[in-house]
């Protein structure tokens, strides 16, 4: 078995974060070359997140470019894994549905959730849970906590494999109007 670390586990949150996104996990490997959240090739976040406030594509974007709109706009990201241990050749697997029976470590994203007195929105990227029942118990977690503190959450189609209107009528009315 090879373990393999989040990527991005050095991001910082920044503490007024008004809307805080929820991923799975961010292989640290040669073959991501992701250089920020979300940024594999066949995922639109930085397509849907700025044309949600009216602003110019950020899916082509150097990670500064991302990092200044997310700071601008009070939005911030997180991943619900920390470390995986896997099959040896299998470190870039990106499948939730594989990795879910392989975390070694969780992100303590409650404890994230704390810290911010400004948080009035939550959301998981990812509306099905067939196929991870572990993350489905860490997301109902998060879920619960967020009600408990009056913070909205909603399950998100995710914004990986495809851009379409109807996802990005979705989360346009949950960066805009999703709170209480």
């Amino acid at each position: 078995m090879t373990p393999v670390r989040h990527r991005f586990l050095d991001h910082q949150i920044n503490p007024e974060t008004e809307t805080l996104i929820i991923g799975t996990f961010n292989p640290d490997t040669a073959d991501n070359q992701a250089e920020f959240f979300y940024g594999r090739s066949r995922n639109y976040l930085w397509r849907l997140l700025p044309t949600a406030f009216q602003e110019p594509d950020l899916k082509s974007a150097t990670k500064q470019d991302k990092l200044k709109f997310i700071e601008r706009n009070k939005i911030d990201l997180i991943d619900l894994i920390s470390e995986i241990e896997v099959d040896e050749g299998q470190e870039a697997n990106y499948y939730d549905g594989y990795i879910d029976n392989k975390v070694t470590a969780w992100r303590d994203v409650i404890t994230e959730i704390d810290r911010l007195e400004n948080l009035k929105r939550v959301c998981f990227t990812r509306r099905t849970f067939s196929d991870i029942p572990n993350m489905k118990k860490q997301v109902e977690a998060l879920q619960n906590h967020c009600e408990k503190k009056d913070i909205y959450f909603q399950a998100m189609t995710t914004p990986a494999r495809f851009y379409k209107e109807d996802k990005q009528i979705e989360w346009t009315k949950f960066l805009l109007n999703g709170s209480r």
